[in-house]
């Protein structure tokens, strides 16, 4: 079973229909049980880190969440919150990846937010990008990320470095929306649901 946690003011049509489209079916939960029995877990996320974090805490999910054993993929926002803390908002995160989310800096030629699609670097071997050409594209819609670190496995330019995928142990991130990167995100995801617990 692939569990979706549906509370951080997620659009998760997107991602469902990415999902029904790969002949998965999944269920959208904030069930603490199915959490733990689920093989795979989404966290996606849209909107703003303390809002996203709130609901978290209001539904008692963040405890169960750091302990989970099978693959975590954190889509965006949800990437974001897999940190220990994020600008926006002054929030602190899950903790169960080292750093800081920053605000991007609007420069000349790269408004934020950044939204738009960006080739993805890869910065280690990882199974995630099994069958993709050397540098796919994703889509972006974010104002803030993560700098490139050593859980970074892919980043992106956009006038500067910053991860694009990140992981550390089960614990995975995806700063773009893989679920609406067409091809590339579809092979994104199947890889990931590849991966064993």
């Amino acid at each position: 079973m692939i569990a979706v946690i549906d509370v951080c003011g997620n659009n998760l049509k997107s991602l469902t229909n990415a999902l029904q489209t790969l002949g998965h079916d999944y269920c959208l939960t904030h069930d603490k049980q199915t959490l733990r029995k689920a093989h795979h877990v989404f966290l996606p996320g849209v909107g703003h880190a303390k809002t996203a974090m709130q609901a978290l805490l209001d539904h008692d999910l963040v405890d169960t969440i750091t302990r989970l054993t099978q693959p975590v993929l954190g889509i965006c926002l949800g990437m974001q919150l897999l940190y220990e803390f994020s600008e926006e908002g002054e929030t602190a995160g899950l903790g169960l990846i080292p750093g800081k989310v920053k605000r991007l800096d609007a420069v000349n030629g790269y408004p934020v937010p950044h939204m738009g699609w960006n080739q993805l670097h890869w910065q280690k071997t990882t199974s995630l990008n099994h069958g993709l050409q050397e540098k796919p594209y994703g889509y972006f819609v974010h104002s803030y990320a993560v700098a490139v670190d050593e859980y970074t496995l892919a980043s992106t330019d956009y006038s500067q470095d910053i991860s694009a995928i990140v992981q550390r142990d089960n614990f995975f991130g995806m700063q773009f929306h893989p679920e609406k990167s067409a091809q590339t995100g579809l092979i994104l995801l199947t890889n990931f649901l590849q991966l064993e617990g």
